[in-house]
């Protein structure tokens, strides 16, 4: 609910705070804008110069539901959200500390999804943290409308993670950030005082036995390195990389669903992947590979 997240809030345009107004139907900074509150529940803030990227279309965001609702990243979410646990552990609020929210005196941490399209991965942790309040963030307006409704603890926020966040300084615990961009800059000034991002990036060798049959885009090497370099001046590894590697056992629907949820949807014209779809055998074993990466402050 985003009246449970406002005082993490700001205003996009000057990072103001912001308050609801007409029983929350908008939001108002301090500074005189207005937000209007979606009748799904999301709210958009998005600066002057509007949303810069292109985020997922609705046809993604049910593929999306599709194949993450069957289980097959269950080790992926699990992993992200232990990792989430601890961190919290050691920078969430106690009662009554002011970093907890102005006004509020209660320990609620805040976790922060950047991308975190339908909710599948903010509301897992959130129902693993109990009290724990959830920000979900992406620039796709269908995935925003999944994610008001995602959890009872989340407020959904439409944004580009690449422009300033509408996040204020040092109020949130955790971020996550799940096979998504990411802001480095962003992500430092956001966190509050030992809190940590934990980040899961695709590895070598992730989904390889659809890349030859399919086209699809494969994962490049040095992701983790580099991703360490353009961070460097904002974050720093807070602890060792740790490999998620185990086979998933995938029906052909699935495998559909999988890649109709990546960015290879938009690399494959639609008929192409439908042939090539057919042709392979009704079950296949694929790797899932992943580095999950936690970050602090520089």
């Amino acid at each position: 609910m985003l009246k449970d997240i406002v005082d993490v809030l700001a205003d996009p345009a000057d990072l103001s705070p912001l308050r609801g107004e007409d029983d929350f139907s908008r939001l108002v900074s301090e500074t005189g804008h207005s937000y209007d509150v979606a009748k799904q529940g999301y709210v958009t803030l998005a600066s002057g110069k509007g949303l810069n990227h292109e985020g997922d279309s609705i046809e993604m965001i049910h593929a999306r539901e599709a194949f993450l609702s069957q289980g097959h990243f269950a080790p992926f979410v699990e992993a992200v959200t232990e990792q989430v646990q601890d961190v919290l552990e050691h920078s969430a609020p106690e009662p009554g500390d002011p970093s907890a929210g102005e006004a509020r005196g209660v320990a609620e941490p805040a976790v922060l999804e950047v991308g975190a399209g339908t909710g599948y991965y903010l509301a897992h942790t959130l129902d693993s943290v109990g009290g724990a309040r959830g920000i979900g963030l992406d620039i796709s307006i269908p995935a925003a409308k999944h994610l008001a409704k995602s959890h009872p603890r989340v407020g959904a926020v439409v944004a580009d993670v690449w422009s300033q966040l509408p996040i204020r300084d040092g109020s949130v615990h955790a971020i996550m950030d799940v096979f998504a961009p990411r802001n480095p800059a962003e992500f430092a000034r956001a966190l509050a005082p030992g809190g940590e991002v934990v980040a899961l990036i695709a590895h070598q060798g992730h989904l390889d036995e659809l890349r030859e049959p399919l086209g699809i885009l494969g994962v490049e090497a040095g992701k983790l390195e580099r991703m360490v370099e353009q961070a460097k001046g904002h974050l720093e590894l807070a602890a060792e990389p740790q490999l998620i590697e185990y086979t998933m056992r995938l029906e052909r629907d699935a495998i559909a669903a999988q890649v109709g949820m990546s960015p290879s949807a938009r690399h494959v014209a639609p008929e192409v992947l439908r042939e090539r779809l057919a042709a392979l055998p009704e079950h296949m074993d694929v790797t899932a590979r992943g580095q999950l990466v936690r970050l602090r402050k520089a």
